[in-house]
């Protein structure tokens, strides 16, 4: 039996509606969850069976010539948890069903190119989950605030993400959008847990800290995003990240339930199953 319940679904406690505001959302809450951190770490487990279930039916489904995906895409500033993500949630699945990528700053030939040139190329295939660590949508947050491209660039691009999405939706692929809400207080914790443990130096950029010194420029520029850029067909939807069993817990449900919104059976087989028993117990 699956430990505990959410009081309203994860899709309907996280989503992003009119008049959503970033800055009155506590990054140590705990929307539609009011039970122990043990219960959610019980459940967690429980939804991670039923969704490397689901996961494999999306995958003998694209096997057996469907055409629908899911796409993830995780957002956050640094610290706000994406690795740990990708590791515990996604770490749940098979695999081979799972098409990662991560989108640092453009190489030469993505630059040679309209920034949605790289992300098309990596979307998800048929019968596959896709994962995003970062985005397109770098490309009015980090563009905007470090004002790499003029304004007059970045400020039509809403409309553009808006209307690739739209075209992504419409050809199979279930869109779920998560931003990874940490607090200062919280970011600054495990900045300085990178600093003092040897093995975590390799996480810690010194840029870090030049975003940060930016911090309200940045939660400006994302909630730009949220007001423009969430809609009916791809939704965003916030997590509150300062405490990671949360987080995990709320990206399972949204994922299984974004899977489970896609009723998929079992394909059916395309041979003569009580032929092919026969052909099996006749052999030594």
């Amino acid at each position: 039996m699956t430990a505990g319940r959410w009081d309203e679904p994860a899709h309907e406690a996280l989503r992003v509606r009119a008049g959503t505001r970033l800055a009155d959302l506590d990054p140590g809450s705990t929307p539609g969850w009011d039970k122990s951190r043990e219960t959610g770490e019980q459940r967690l487990v429980d939804q991670g069976e039923r969704l490397s279930e689901l996961q494999e039916r999306l995958f003998a489904d694209g096997r057996s010539g469907g055409t629908r995906s899911v796409l993830l895409v995780l957002q956050g500033l640094d610290t706000a948890g994406k690795g740990g993500i990708v590791r515990h949630v996604i770490g749940m699945v098979d695999p081979q069903g799972v098409a990662l990528r991560s989108f640092g700053v453009p190489t030469p030939e993505e630059r040679e190119h309209d920034y949605l040139w790289r992300i098309r190329k990596a979307l998800p295939g048929p019968g596959k989950i896709g994962v995003f660590d970062r985005s397109h949508y770098e490309d009015v947050l980090v563009v905007r605030v470090e004002e790499l491209v003029p304004r007059a660039v970045w400020e039509t691009r809403y409309d553009e993400i808006n209307a690739f999405e739209a075209e992504v939706a419409a050809a199979g692929t279930t869109i779920v959008k998560v931003a990874l809400v940490v607090s200062q207080d919280e970011q600054k914790e495990r900045l300085r847990e990178r600093l003092e443990r040897p093995e975590k130096y390799w996480k810690y950029n010194p840029g870090d800290l030049d975003v940060r010194a930016k911090w309200p420029a940045y939660l400006e520029a994302y909630q730009a995003v949220l007001d423009r850029t969430s809609t009916d067909l791809a939704p965003w939807y916030l997590v509150p990240a300062d405490r990671k069993w949360y987080a995990r817990l709320a990206v399972t449900e949204l994922l299984r339930e974004a899977l489970d919104g896609l009723e998929l059976g079992w394909p059916a087989a395309d041979f003569d199953v009580e032929a092919e028993k026969r052909r099996l117990d006749s052999m030594p």
